[in-house]
């Protein structure tokens, strides 16, 4: 398998705000691909915004992918790189 996508939302419309649990998700989806020793990634789809983006990286996510964050923004170039800078080492406890 090269990727794995978990729902950050139920699937269906966009703009829903993202599921917390899916967190835990990618942590034990995390362990077990480590654990079989393979470079899958996970994608995470549905949710991802500028300010929960770095949580999901830090749980072990690869690949965000982000639409109403990004078309529903008054400058989605401005989120676009804001995502694409974002960098776990930023969050606090």
């Amino acid at each position: 398998i090269d990727t794995v996508c978990l729902m950050g939302v139920n699937p269906g419309f966009g703009g829903q705000g993202f599921i917390p649990q899916t967190l835990g998700r990618i942590k034990k989806l995390k362990l077990i691909i480590e654990a079989a020793g393979t470079d899958t990634k996970i994608q995470i789809d549905g949710g991802v915004t500028v300010a929960n983006a770095a949580e999901m990286i830090q749980a072990g996510a690869d690949v965000l992918v982000a639409g109403s964050a990004v078309f529903k923004s008054e400058d989605p170039i401005k989120t676009i790189s804001q995502l694409k800078s974002i960098k776990t080492d930023t969050i606090t406890a």
